[in-house]
């Protein structure tokens, strides 16, 4: 006698109601993002954003391990633009407030997320952003319980939103390529930009097969770290000569297609603009070849400051001087 996949799915609400009442929970940071200081990365910030949006499903009745082991229904985030207002700490309580924007939108889920910490006598706002779920229906892994009919307005058959984001590239990659090289050179080509190819491994997805929202924002803080590095003007050497550290005000990212477990991904970073010596944005863009054929799976923004470290829990705000101008606007050291 064999036994069945899924014997009898568990029970959920029946309207989308559920996921339009509030919900608020209180979280910490993870130790891992304390990099610098006692201060949280930018990456760990959005971590705790995409925690607040599990918790938030999982008070709504539709818990992400429910979904995917009855239904075969992946939650993926695929769209996050955070604005970082104030610093959290390795020690700080943070209380996550999560807000649907009302009914679907484009077949997604849209929710915004609000993260306070506890000051001495009021809260202060870290973080807002804005995130977008889709429930990307697997047949990997057995039978499953048919969908039920008030999930079918968010589940599709695979990621591709190339028709939902309209977002124009920083350099266009030919039709087809030879190579990963080949592509490499065309979208650096006369840019102000670095690129590298790298592979997805395992413990960058999830659900089996995909890279996911948290993989690319480790992709966008490997891919700002490297281009330092090429530039002459890395992490550490900034930390020893100027006692500076970057800081992040604004990021963002958005999916645009699947990239895959074990796929070889072409990422280009690319500054943008360098706003009056306090701050510059890049754009990261996230390829793979699949048949010579270049696909587009991701973009997103970053917007860097830079921080002089006054002491252990303090920093202001340090003005680049002519050498972060050179290197920012493409002269190598």
């Amino acid at each position: 006698m064999t036994k069945a996949s899924v014997s009898t799915a568990r029970s959920l609400p029946d309207s989308v109601d559920a996921l339009e009442h509030p919900t608020t929970v209180q979280l910490r940071p993870r130790y891992e993002g304390s990099n610098i200081c006692t201060w949280i990365g930018f990456k760990h910030v959005n971590y705790l954003v995409e925690e607040a949006v599990l918790e938030h499903l999982r008070r709504s009745g539709w818990p992400a391990g429910m979904l995917y082991e009855d239904f075969g229904l992946c939650v993926d985030i695929v769209s996050i633009d955070a604005a970082i207002v104030s610093a959290t700490h390795i020690d700080d309580i943070v209380t996550a407030r999560v807000v649907a924007e009302g009914k679907p939108v484009d077949g997604e889920i849209a929710l915004t997320v609000g993260l306070d910490i506890h000051g001495s006598s009021t809260p202060v706002k870290t973080v807002s952003a804005k995130v977008r779920v889709a429930l990307r229906h697997d047949p990997r892994g057995g039978g499953a319980a048919p969908v039920p009919q008030v999930l079918e307005p968010f589940t599709v058959k695979e990621i591709d939103r190339s028709s939902l984001v309209r977002v124009p590239v920083a350099s266009t990659p030919p039709a087809t390529v030879a190579d990963g090289d080949e592509l490499l050179a065309a979208l650096t080509r006369d840019a102000n930009a670095y690129g590298w190819k790298w592979r997805i491994p395992y413990f960058y997805c999830h659900f089996t097969e995909r890279l996911q929202m948290s993989g690319y924002l480790r992709l966008m803080e490997e891919a700002v770290d490297l281009f330092l590095a090429d530039r002459g003007i890395s992490i550490k050497r900034l930390l020893d000569e100027q006692n500076w550290i970057p800081v992040v005000p604004k990021n963002s990212l958005v999916m645009l297609a699947e990239a895959r477990m074990e796929e070889d991904i072409y990422t280009v970073l690319t500054v943008e603009d360098v706003f009056k010596r306090l701050i510059y944005t890049a754009r990261m863009d996230c390829y793979v070849l699949r048949d010579g054929v270049p696909v587009h799976t991701a973009t997103g923004r970053i917007t860097h400051g830079y921080a002089l470290i006054e002491n252990r829990r303090d920093w202001s705000l340090a003005e680049f001087d002519d050498r972060m101008i050179q290197r920012l606007n493409g002269q190598h050291g």
